[in-house]
C-alpha cells in the first residue's frame, strides 16, 4: 500500500473503534451513574466526526494537480488538522462545563462495574493511539497525527475518570464528585494536547523549516549522481503527504548548457526514484568556480 492507502485504512479503524467506544461509554455512564464516563462518551462522539473530517481531508489532499491548483491539493491536510483541533477544544470545553455543573449537582456514587469498563477502554484506546501514531509517523501526516492524539486524549480522559471513580468508591459518601473533578482535569490535558497538534500543522502551512531528515537524504542522494559536484541551498515544503524541493546544484563551470540540463534531469529522476515522498524537485544549476571553492574552504 502507498502512503495514502495506509493513512485511509488507519482512519477507517479509528472510526470503527470510536463508534464502538462512544456507545459503550454513553450506556455505561448513564446506567452506572458516572458523569465522568458520560463526559468520556462526549469525547469519543466528537472523535467520530473528527475522524470523518480527517478521512475527507486525506482523500481531498490526494487529488492530482489541476489548472487552478498546480501544486496539488495537499494544503487541505493541515487545514483539516485545524478543524480537528477545534473539535478537541470543543470537547474539552463541553467536558469542563459538564464537570463544573455536576460538581454542584447532587448525584449518587458511580457503580463499581464502571471501573472494569474503563480499564478495557483505556487499554483499547491506547492501542489505537499507538497504531495511528506509528502510521502517522510512517506516512508523515499531520492530520493522521491529530487523529492519533484524539485516541490518546480519549485514553487520558478515561484514566482521569478511572481515578475519580476509584476515589469516589473508596471514600464513599460526600466524595461523589471525585469523578467530576477528574473529568475537569482531563479537559485541561486535552486543551494542552490540542496546542501540541496545532503547532506543527501551523508550521506546515507557513512553510517552516521542519524537515532536516528529508533535507539530509536529498543531499546524500544528489552526491551519488554523476556530474553533481555539490549542493548549496535546499528548501523543502510539505503539501499533504508529499514534499516539494528547491535545490541549488553545483556542476562543472566548463560544461555546456545541454550537459547541465541533462544532469539536472538525471538528478531530479534519481531523487524522485529513491525518495518516493517527493512530489517534485526544482533544480537550479550553479557553476563550480575556484573562488567559490576557496571561500568555502576558508570557512571550514
Amino acid at each position: 500500500m502507498n502512503n495514502e492507502q495506509v493513512a485511509i485504512k488507519t482512519i477507517y479503524l479509528s472510526i470503527a473503534g470510536n463508534t464502538l467506544l462512544a456507545i459503550v461509554k454513553w450506556v455505561t455512564g448513564y446506567f452506572g451513574h458516572s458523569y465522568a464516563l458520560i463526559a468520556d462518551g462526549i469525547e469519543s462522539t466528537s472523535d467520530i466526526f473528527a475522524s470523518l473530517l480527517v478521512l475527507f481531508g486525506l482523500q481531498y489532499a490526494n487529488r492530482p494537480a489541476d489548472e487552478n491548483h498546480p501544486y496539488g491539493h495537499g494544503r487541505a491536510e493541515p487545514l483539516i488538522t485545524f478543524v480537528v483541533v477545534l473539535f478537541l477544544v470543543g470537547s474539552a470545553v463541553v467536558i469542563a462545563y459538564s464537570s463544573i455543573r455536576n460538581i454542584y449537582t447532587p448525584h449518587p456514587l458511580p457503580s463499581p462495574y464502571t471501573l472494569i469498563v474503563l480499564g478495557a477502554i483505556i487499554a483499547f484506546k491506547e492501542t489505537l493511539y499507538r497504531i495511528a501514531s506509528r502510521k502517522a509517523k510512517e506516512v508523515n501526516s499531520s492530520s493522521l497525527r491529530a487523529d492519533a492524539w484524539h485516541h490518546r486524549s480519549d485514553a487520558i480522559t478515561s484514566v482521569a475518570a478511572f481515578i475519580g471513580i476509584s476515589v469516589a468508591l473508596l471514600l464513599g459518601k460526600n466524595y461523589e464528585t471525585a469523578d467530576d473533578w477528574a473529568a475537569l482535569f482531563a479537559a485541561g490535558l486535552i486543551l494542552y494536547n490540542s496546542y501540541l497538534i496545532f503547532r506543527p500543522a501551523l508550521g506546515e502551512v507557513m512553510d517552516e523549516h521542519l524537515y532536516d531528515p528529508v533535507l539530509q537524504q536529498v543531499r546524500e542522494v544528489a552526491q551519488e549522481v554523476e556530474g553533481v559536484l555539490d549542493t548549496e541551498k535546499c528548501l523543502i515544503r510539505k503539501m499533504g503527504l508529499k514534499f516539494y524541493v528547491d535545490l541549488h546544484t553545483i556542476v562543472d563551470a566548463e560544461i555546456t548548457v545541454r550537459q547541465g540540463h541533462e544532469i539536472a534531469h538525471k538528478l531530479k529522476d534519481t531523487l524522485k526514484a529513491k525518495i518516493p515522498e517527493l512530489a517534485d524537485v526544482l533544480i537550479h544549476i550553479e557553476p563550480y568556480i575556484e573562488e567559490v571553492k576557496r571561500a568555502k574552504d576558508q570557512k571550514e
